[in-house]
């Protein structure tokens, strides 16, 4: 699938906080308007960029670019999600998993060019969490944990209705197919392939020998409750604490309705950038310097 460029107008999401973020933003936004585009600024970050105009907006854009690490595009996920627009990422953090370019590719230069001969779009599954009447997004993962305390809090587990687990634990990770290598790949999940339709769920550090990973239909409805009388849980999502769940509260999970698409300049080599990037399949005897 390529993306239609449906009007001359790219929009911005920028880590503000860094300035190498801004630094890249502005040479992104120079190349697009010298090649004709108006540039849309996330609400609240004009000031800090000085880029774009009052007469663009993200309504209007065919793209939303991010530019920092894998954090911000997760964050404007949520906005492309509402905007219904792709996300193209530019990385100038740590690693980049995420993100299509890094700040060094010479290819920055030549967005405008790639754009309008026709991005490759990759539609990735999220979640949408329900807790306490209020509605949630996540792109990578939804986390249940125990609030701060040091014991051992019991989570209940249900699939589909039915009863799965009961689990003393520090909490439980329900990830994507996208998030099966962050979180959910450090609490012992499965890498899961970004084509698989699938949601992965594991708990956290559970006091069981015989507790391991699930990899569950992406039509699946997931229940998790805080079991215990006393001990509030947090829930996050994508890493940022949303909402406080009460002691024997609950919240409900499933697949969001909306895909989110992530432009590219061609299909993703997934296992290639496990390699780059995971050092997966790498022995530890290779020489990172040859």
């Amino acid at each position: 699938m390529t993306l239609a460029v449906k009007s001359k107008v790219v929009g911005l999401y920028v880590d503000v906080a860094r300035d190498n973020a801004r630094a890249t933003a502005a040479r992104v936004a120079k190349t697009f308007e010298r090649h004709g585009y108006a540039i849309a600024v996330y609400d609240g970050q004009q000031a800090a960029l000085g880029l774009g105009g009052a007469s663009a907006t993200l309504a209007q854009a065919a793209l939303l670019i991010t530019v920092g690490g894998d954090g911000t595009l997760l964050r404007a996920a949520r906005i492309a999600i509402d905007y219904d627009l792709a996300l193209l990422g530019v990385n100038t953090g740590r690693l980049g998993f995420l993100t299509e370019f890094d700040d060094s590719d010479p290819q920055l230069d030549r967005l405008p060019e790639l754009l309008e001969r026709g991005l490759h779009v990759e539609n990735r599954l999220a979640l949408q969490v329900e807790c306490e009447g209020r509605v949630h997004f996540a792109l990578n993962d939804v986390v249940v944990r125990k609030g701060g305390v040091s014991r051992l809090v019991p989570f209940a587990l249900k699939l589909d209705s039915e009863q799965a687990a009961h689990i003393p634990a520090d909490g439980i990770c329900v990830c994507t197919p996208t998030g099966s290598t962050a979180y959910f790949l450090s609490a012992g999940g499965s890498i899961v392939s970004p084509q698989v339709e699938a949601i992965g769920v594991v708990p956290l550090l559970a006091h069981t020998l015989f507790s391991r990973p699930l990899i569950v239909p992406a039509s699946s409805r997931i229940e998790i409750s805080c079991d215990s009388e006393i001990v509030h849980a947090n829930l996050e999502c994508d890493g940022d604490v949303v909402a406080d769940l009460a002691p024997g509260g609950s919240v409900e999970i499933r697949r969001h309705p909306q895909a989110v698409r992530f432009a590219r300049t061609a299909p993703l080599q997934f296992f290639a950038r496990l390699e780059e990037k995971l050092r997966w399949g790498v022995s530890i005897k290779h020489d990172s310097r040859s």
